[in-house]
């Protein structure tokens, strides 16, 4: 079920496990709690905020939306049953960026994970709305992923759920310790888009 944020226009994405819910800026406490599962601000090969960089952080996402190139998302854990102590919890963040109306095309991005929520149906419920959104909603012809050359983990994420690498990005961005990073590019088109569905599906009816 996909509800239009009055505020934002921009959409709350329902699975069975978790919810993406437009980013706002009273999210700031509840994400510096998740990014703290895990130190995940301490990561080399991605960008998470810590409580000294979640308002810049928050800041320019919501400056994203705002110029229309941007969707950013908090990813909220739904009950499994009624003694779930973890539901209603944001476990992480994720985003539409690079939004290009007019080609029909976008990237999903700026995607992490508590410690705890990791190596679990999380991510790729997460996936499976976004990816449903952008082609079956926003009529995408192109979703494209990105990720550090080094992030061997990340990397094997976009490969199992089915996405084509296309190539590597050489110095594509300079991190925040000032290494510049080869990125390596994936993307799923509107032609694979429906037997890539049913996998998905498949994935997490099991």
């Amino acid at each position: 079920m996909n509800d239009i944020s009055s505020e934002s226009m921009q959409p709350t994405l329902s699975g069975s496990i978790v919810e993406l819910r437009p980013l706002r800026e009273d999210h700031a406490q509840a994400l510096v709690e998740a990014a703290a599962d895990g130190q995940l601000w301490d990561m080399k090969l991605t960008v998470v905020p810590g409580a000294a960089t979640i308002d810049a952080y928050i800041a320019r996402a919501l400056a994203g939306r705002a110029a229309g190139t941007v969707m950013p998302f908090v990813i909220v854990r739904r009950a499994a049953d009624d003694k779930d102590a973890g539901a209603g919890r944001i476990v992480g963040s994720t985003r539409f960026w690079k939004i290009d109306r007019a080609n029909r095309k976008l990237e999903i991005g700026h995607t992490w994970l508590s410690a705890s929520a990791q190596r679990s149906a999380v991510n790729t419920e997460a996936k499976y709305l976004l990816l449903c959104h952008a082609f079956d909603v926003m009529h995408c012809v192109r979703v494209q992923f990105t990720t550090d050359e080094l992030n061997e983990k990340s990397r094997a994420a976009i490969l199992r759920i089915g996405a084509k690498q296309e190539g590597i990005v050489r110095h594509e961005r300079i991190m925040p310790d000032g290494r510049k990073r080869n990125s390596v590019r994936f993307s799923i088109i509107d032609d694979e888009w429906p037997a890539m569905k049913a996998m998905l599906e498949a994935k997490l009816a099991r």
